[in-house]
């Protein structure tokens, strides 16, 4: 983007140009969401005030962090026309350290020669290698240019760490319902939209917002396919339910379905939403909610997830927060990671689901998570000990000299097959990690746990 988006804000809007560009704002106080980030006093106000230039309290660098369609790219244009800044763009995926040197250039010229400062906007700066980002360094350091990148993903691991502790990280969010019901509506009635020749039911609406998952971009690209499509409806159809009562042709549900049938999944594989998502599936099924539990399943496989990533997650999920309050259901999960490598999608969205439902259903128990973390912990700490010479290994009479094995009961030779013995080492006598609750198996493995160790510790 350049200059040009300007010069077309005064210029008759070409009707050939995407609906999404034509409904771009061109201030701040157009901007439909974001009311967070763009409060009084926020950092994209202050740059965004003319009054920011040659100011050292400005901020001179800012990233700016969301997903696709919330104004990334507009939030910068509109900085950089507000404040009186050129504006140079440059996109991190067919851009190299020449073309940032070259733009570096013309900016200290710039502001050298005239005294104009320079917005040096970078989209997907995540894609940018270590050494185009080292190149922006020293004119970053120096004020030679306001600095203003956009990614979708985490810039605490895309971003080099001397540039972001330069910048101020501005996260932006999606859309909700009733910011993209007003993205949508006020493309009906601009003038730089469609300018009221089409009318469109409330249906029509929430089906938008339902597709577009919290993206305007999104959400303007499906009104203006559904508004192209009903220029190809016959005289005879729009007869049918696709004209208003004042005799304007209708957007309806039915011809957005006709032109986008798909919601969009707000899911990257590489970045946040891979994490955030597997998180909300993991705390579901641990928190006996199969009905979320499913939904995120769902999400998952939409977004074209790796089937055995999600497997794997269930079978952790079996041991982890089922454990042996229901043991069988780690067997399911194996299961079901073994079938789902035989039969593979589409077909193994039902082997998963069926896993998901075992697990999200079954009762809960982490005592065996919490008993083999305390015993690392004990491990790490340096309580090990040397092991009891009865419990050791004597292959040879020079073993047996040393009293190894020496005074070892046998377990099957007792009544109920447990001595009255030591097992743990001297230091650790007494200790006690697994403590069974009292849902599913576990609530028989606790008073078994109970005489067994009243008999090892002879305390009968």
């Amino acid at each position: 983007m350049d200059q040009d988006l300007f010069a077309a804000a005064e210029a008759p809007e070409s009707m050939v140009r995407p609906l999404a560009v034509r409904m771009r704002p061109h201030t701040l106080d157009e901007v439909i969401g974001q009311q967070r980030v763009l409060q009084s006093g926020s950092p994209l106000r202050r740059l965004a005030d003319p009054a920011s230039l040659g100011s050292l309290t400005a901020p001179s660098s800012i990233i700016l962090f969301g997903p696709p369609g919330v104004g990334k790219t507009t939030l910068a244009t509109i900085v950089a026309q507000q404040s009186g800044r050129a504006f140079e763009e440059l996109s991190a995926v067919t851009s190299g350290v020449k073309d940032v040197r070259a733009v570096l250039a013309r900016a200290h010229e710039r502001l050298v020669s005239s005294g104009q400062e320079t917005v040096l906007f970078i989209d997907e700066v995540h894609r940018f290698s270590k050494s185009q980002q080292d190149a922006l360094l020293p004119s970053v350091e120096n004020r030679d240019i306001t600095f203003i990148a956009a990614t979708t993903e985490n810039p605490s691991f895309s971003v080099i760490k001397p540039l972001l502790s330069r910048s101020v990280v501005v996260k932006l969010e999606s859309l909700d319902h009733d910011e993209l019901e007003d993205v949508i509506r006020r493309a009906i009635v601009s003038e730089h939209g469609l300018n009221e020749t089409v009318s469109i039911s409330d249906q029509a609406v929430e089906d938008i917002i339902r597709m577009a998952g919290g993206d305007a971009r999104k959400s303007l690209t499906i009104l203006e396919a559904a508004a192209g499509a009903l220029d190809d409806e016959s005289e005879a159809q729009r007869g049918n339910g696709t004209t208003s009562q004042e005799g304007i042709p209708e957007i309806t549900a039915q011809i957005v379905a006709q032109v986008m049938d798909v919601a969009t999944i707000r899911y990257d594989k590489q970045g946040d939403d891979h994490y955030d998502v597997a998180s909300a599936f993991i705390k579901s099924m641990r928190g006996s909610d199969v009905d979320a539990s499913l939904h995120y399943l769902a999400r998952m496989i939409r977004a074209g997830e790796d089937p055995r990533f999600i497997a794997r997650r269930i079978m952790i999920a079996a041991a982890e927060e089922v454990g042996m309050a229901a043991p069988q259901i780690l067997q399911v999960t194996v299961a079901a990671a073994q079938a789902v490598a035989l039969v593979g999608m589409p077909e193994a969205r039902l082997i998963l689901a069926e896993a998901v439902v075992a697990v999200a259903t079954a009762p809960k128990s982490n005592a065996t998570y919490q008993a083999i973390n305390q015993a690392l912990a004990d491990v790490d700490a340096g309580k090990a000990g040397p092991v009891p010479l009865h419990l050791r290994n004597a292959p040879t009479k020079l073993m047996e000299q040393w009293g190894n094995h020496e005074g070892y009961i046998y377990a099957h030779d007792v009544p109920g097959a447990v001595a009255t013995q030591q097992y743990l080492p001297d230091e650790l006598v007494g200790t006690e990690y697994y403590h069974p609750n009292d849902r599913g198996y576990e609530r028989e493995i606790g008073p078994r746990l109970e005489r067994i160790r009243n008999i090892l510790h002879d305390e009968r």
